[in-house]
């Protein structure tokens, strides 16, 4: 049997940016998918903090140690510059091996950068 599982997660970045007439998307900074295990075009989860919304997207990568948090497209209508975000990532696997499974999670300060 497979299950889907939280698999990372950026929990509670700063949104740097949102541009609507993009194709769509979120861009984040690559030190931060790096560290939170998601990889460019992974389809993610974003929850809004400061509204509630929850929509998924895809990511993008953008520059390294910028701090970048920018939803793009349609995405743009559902935050607002300076709105706390967290990033879930999902994965399928076998239930046996989901059992063990330890997500990543990281936790940016307000600039979007690790400690």
């Amino acid at each position: 049997m497979q299950i889907e599982v939280f698999k990372s997660k950026i929990h509670r970045a700063k949104v740097t940016q949102a541009e609507l007439h993009y194709v769509g998307s979120i861009t984040l900074d690559e030190t931060l998918m790096e560290a939170s295990n998601i990889l460019e075009h992974e389809k993610v989860q974003i929850v809004n903090v400061n509204n509630g919304e929850r929509f998924d997207t895809y990511v993008i990568k953008g520059e390294r140690d910028s701090g970048t948090v920018c939803l793009n497209g349609p995405a743009a209508r559902k935050a607002q510059v300076g709105d706390i975000i967290i990033v879930v990532a999902y994965a399928t696997m076998d239930f046996e091996a989901a059992k063990s499974h330890q997500p990543k999670i990281i936790f940016p300060d307000n600039n979007n950068r690790l400690a």
